[in-house]
């Protein structure tokens, strides 16, 4: 956690661009469109109302892409940090002391998010989105420092693979092996044995202990894709038509897997991962040829603002009722209140963008 200049290694601003439309969804963006569907109907607002919600189980929609890219954003930068230090010659003992300080504090992070309101009483939880963030992306930029370049792509295929052949040989008490109902897989018993504290779903959490080994193949695979985009040979639009090209090729390999492994984001199948590393890749290689030439749109910067502090975005949503505040100005529940909710947040992560105040973790 640093307040520092907002670009002390070089930005692009597609990543920001990206990931601060990834988090928009989250801090109200979603909300505003259901209620819109709420309000108006139609068929347009319902088919994005649905693609705004999580699937129950096997299968996919938009609203299951949001966390895994916000990982897989996490993994594209780590060649402009991690790997670029190593290049100039920084210590890896001193880079992996660091990467596992920022985890350290994502998992603590996440803890107090998941239990504010809660410490008085029942039991805490201790697994969360930023705590899977935080080790997938630990994981990741250890590989970046230890690994070489082939051996990262080895440990990709490694987790992927492996992540399948656990879930589909190894047998669980009761349920056998190969099992994906829920609570009957083995990345849940392991959660129901050895995750402390209260489990999301009762008897499973999707952000649990097993499903991290493919999350780190989500980030490494948002590495190779920052790989791409710092490559100097040709323009930058060629480089994010190999992005898109690539992107397309993994959700094809995705849906072909899922004949065998279904896509699912409560246990973070190999096929989920690759579809969501796919499809990321693809959002990513569009951002890049809009918006990495000389000039870029100046009606991004909102998103800017966001993407370039995105910790902070979720933290202050999930901590603080900003919708008290039209409520206190007589505003009644719906649009307008969600609208000037998401207002007050964004001014005030406007603020801390002008003052270059950026949680860095």
């Amino acid at each position: 956690m640093s307040e520092g200049e907002p670009k002390r290694a070089p930005r692009l601003v597609s990543i920001d661009a990206l990931r601060g439309l990834d988090m928009l969804v989250i801090i109200g963006g979603g909300a505003i469109i259901r209620q819109l569907h709420e309000t108006f109907g139609g068929e347009i607002l319902t088919g994005w109302a649905q693609q705004l919600e999580h699937t129950d189980w096997h299968g996919f929609r938009l609203y299951d892409l949001v966390f895994p890219l916000f990982l897989f954003l996490s993994g594209v930068s780590l060649p402009l940090s991690v790997e670029r230090r190593l290049q100039n010659g920084a210590p890896k003992k001193s880079l992996a002391l660091t990467a596992v300080r920022r985890a350290l504090i994502l998992v603590c992070l996440g803890i107090l998010y998941n239990n504010i309101g809660r410490w008085n009483g029942g039991d805490l939880r201790y697994a969360s989105v930023l705590g899977r963030i935080g080790l997938a992306w630990l994981g990741a930029a250890l590989a970046v420092i230890y690994l070489s370049r082939r051996m990262q792509v080895g440990l990709i295929v490694t987790v992927l693979m492996g992540y399948w052949g656990l879930l589909t040989w190894v047998p669980v008490p009761t349920f056998g092996a190969g099992d994906l109902a829920p609570g009957h897989s083995l990345t849940d018993w392991v959660d129901q044995q050895w995750l402390p504290g209260r489990l999301h779903r009762g008897d499973r959490d999707p952000e649990g202990i097993l499903g991290i080994l493919p999350a780190i193949g989500t980030a490494l695979l948002g590495v190779c894709a920052g790989r791409v985009l710092l490559d100097q040979a040709g323009s930058h639009r060629l480089r994010a038509m190999k992005l898109i090209l690539g992107g397309i090729l993994a959700v094809g390999l995705a849906c072909l897997w899922h004949q065998v492994f279904p896509i699912n984001k409560n246990l973070w199948t190999s096929s989920f991962a690759l579809l969501c590393a796919g499809m990321s890749a693809w959002l990513l290689g569009v951002a890049s040829y809009w918006l990495d030439g000389p000039k870029h749109p100046s009606w991004i910067f909102p998103l800017v603002v966001i993407g370039a502090n995105p910790i902070t975005a979720y933290l202050l949503k999930g901590m603080f009722d900003f919708e008290s505040i039209p409520r206190a100005l007589g505003v009644a529940p719906g649009v307008t209140s969600l609208v000037l909710a998401l207002t007050t947040l964004w001014l005030l992560l406007l603020l801390l963008y002008r003052r270059a105040w950026f949680l860095r973790v």
